[in-house]
Formats: structure tokens, sequence, C-alpha cells
């Protein structure tokens, strides 16, 4: 009964925390003590999927979207993706209470937090730090990681009253992350397909919206992941042709292919001309990332930079950047954030998740990272 019953808590908790409203992700933080206090490494592993399966509750939605296919592909894919979550924490699962048990969480938590698992690290409970300790930055970062490994022991209740008293305190002060001047994002509703790509239409309505901006004043203007397409020197031309007589600078969204596959990337266009800004260090895994191929010397897929270009700089500002999925995961803006960013420009392409509440986790997690070490942010979505 007692596994029944943290199971039923481990649900709840990632059900709740990962709703979409970054005000709930603190209730991530129950989740080491659930698995602390599991009876058995069996009973840790069922902990462990609840917690997982009902925080990622939407994938198998989103898989339907993404790939055209039924719902067998989709729930297999979100338990395929569980897999590494479930395992680290019922490896590491420990019947011995003590300090032996909380640094086997501090293993898990941090393997959970770097490749190789922490490719689908999602739902990490650290995230919630930014909401408990916005504004505290590293030692934010340092005081939830001790609360949860607090949560690990027998002194679980009085962690729980403390990071409860911290939360509350957070909340009835919060603010949202504030936007930086002259800059915005343009949010984008022109859908989109599996293989498809920005056309024309998409350009021109793209280019008008962007002038728009620029008429209201605005001097930076952030589009969403792959609004710009398949950046060709003819689309470069185009953009660059078409903002000439106007005073803005663009990052936005394109896709870079050459023979062995292709980068998900932003770009810099301005009158002036276009560079490319940023390759993103980590694609969906599966739908974009495709590491097997190079095993059996076919080409396609994204390429996955996964320490690389860590910040970027733009019009005199230090930029960290983060494209749809790597906002979803640990270590990409704990390694932005180490080199002391000026701003976080977030962007994604949402439209294969129709009816789900995937954007709003990423944007909850965004801001929750953005409160943390008290940046301004810039968001953009295609939906």
């Amino acid at each position: 009964m007692k596994t029944v019953g943290l199971a039923v808590f481990a649900v709840a908790a990632g059900a709740i925390a990962w709703s979409g409203n970054p005000l709930t992700l603190p209730l991530a933080f129950a989740f080491p003590a659930l698995w602390a206090n599991s009876p058995s490494r069996i009973a840790a592993a069922i902990v462990s999927a609840g917690y997982l399966l009902a925080a990622s509750r939407d994938l198998p939605q989103g898989v339907v979207n993404y790939f055209g296919s039924g719902i067998a592909e989709g729930l297999a894919l979100w338990l395929g993706a569980s897999l590494a979550f479930v395992s680290v924490h019922a490896v590491l699962w420990t019947s011995r209470p003590g300090r032996g048990r909380t640094v086997r969480y501090a293993m898990a938590a941090v393997l959970m937090s770097v490749p190789p698992f922490g490719v689908v690290g999602w739902a990490h409970p650290i995230t919630a730090a930014g909401i408990v300790f916005p504004g505290w930055g590293w030692w934010g970062l340092a005081a939830a990681a001790i609360g949860l490994l607090a949560m690990t022991t027998r002194v679980w209740p009085i962690a729980t009253l403390v990071l409860g008293g911290a939360f509350a305190w957070s909340a009835a002060t919060w603010t949202d992350p504030s936007l930086p001047d002259g800059w915005i994002g343009l949010d984008t509703g022109s859908g989109g397909e599996r293989g498809k790509y920005a056309g024309l239409l998409q350009h021109r309505e793209a280019i008008a919206a962007v002038k728009a901006a620029a008429a209201q004043g605005n001097k930076v203007v952030v589009l969403p992941e792959g609004a710009a397409g398949i950046w060709t020197p003819t689309v470069e031309r185009l953009w660059v042709n078409e903002i000439k007589e106007v005073d803005i600078v663009l990052i936005a969204g394109a896709t870079l292919v050459d023979r062995q596959g292709y980068d998900n990337v932003m770009v810099e266009i301005s009158g002036k001309g276009a560079r490319i800004l940023y390759r993103q260090r980590m694609p969906v895994p599966v739908s974009m990332w495709q590491p097997w191929l190079a095993l059996i010397d076919e080409s396609g897929g994204a390429r996955a930079h996964l320490f690389e270009n860590p910040i970027i700089e733009f019009g005199g500002a230090r930029v960290a950047p983060l494209i749809c999925y790597e906002q979803l995961i640990v270590w990409p803006i704990l390694q932005s954030a180490l080199y002391m960013p000026d701003i976080i420009v977030a962007t994604g392409n949402g439209w294969w998740t129709d009816g789900t509440s995937i954007v709003a986790i990423q944007k909850s997690v965004t801001i929750a990272w953005a409160r943390l070490f008290d940046l301004p942010l810039i968001m953009a979505f295609n939906i």
C-alpha cells in the first residue's frame, strides 16, 4: 500500500508541477522525498516512472502530431524516453538511510543534468530553483540543490517547511522577467508540417511583422525557430534587401543544410548583411537528432553541438541562446550562465504541440531560469 500511495503522490507532483505555470514548479521538490521513502528498488522505479510520465504526459500527442502516426508510436516513444530517468533512479536507490542515500540522489540528479542521460533529462526538480530563490543566481542553485538533498533525509519535513516558506515569500513578491529596452519577440501562427519549411508567403508575412515592429520603435526583433526557413543565399538576399531601409536588427531561426545533415541555427540579419549566430547544442532526439545514422553510414538529421557556442555576442550584449528542446533540459542554460550573459533569447517551433501544454511548459521553465539569474528574457514561438 505504501508503494501505491507514493506512486499516487509522484504522479500528482509530476502532473501539477509541470502544468505550464511557473509557480507550480516547486512541487517537483517533493520527488526526492518520495523516491527516498520508497520501500524497495522496484517501488523506487514505480515512483520515478509515475513522476516522469505524469510530467511528460503530453509527449504521446506531440509525437502523433509531428509524425502523423498512431497513438501506439507516441506511447512507445513516451515510455522509451522515460527509461533513462527511471533506470538511473532505480539503480542508485538504496534501502539504507543516511549519507549514502543522499549521495546517491546527488549522483542521480547530476547524471540527469548532463549528457548522455541529461539528453532526456526533462522535468528535473532543480529547475524550480528560480521560482523558490529568484535572483539568487548560483547561490540560489546551490540552495535548491541542498534543499533537494535534504528531502532525501529524515529531516524532510523541516526541509519542506523551509522550502515552502521561501516559495511563499517568492510567490508573494513574484515578478516576471524583464524585457530589454528596444527588444521584442514576435510569435508567429503559421503552423507547420513535418518536412515543410517557410515558403515565400511565410517570409513575406514575417518581414511585414518585422517592419511593423520597427515602426513601433523597436530596434531588435527576435523571430521563432525556423522562421527564416532553409537558409540559402537567395533567402539571405530577400531578407537583407527587404529590411535595408529599416533601422532594425533581427535574430531569426533557420535551417542550414549540407550533405551530411543540417544545423538548427539562429541568424543575425540586418540591412548590411547576415551571419550565423548560433548552432543548436541539443536538437530534439529522434525527430531531429538521429546519431544512429552515422553508424550505418547515412546522412541526415540535425547535428548536436553539445557544448559549443554557449554564448553569442550580439549588439554589444552577451546572449544566452536556447532553441526549443534546450529549454527543457538542464545543462545548456547552466553552461551559458557560466559566461555571465546579459539576456536570454529563447525561441521555439511548437506547431506540433497542438492540444498539449508543451509550449507552456517550455516557457515556464525558461522563465524560472531567467528569474534565478535575474536576466531579461525574450521569447518567440511559432504555434
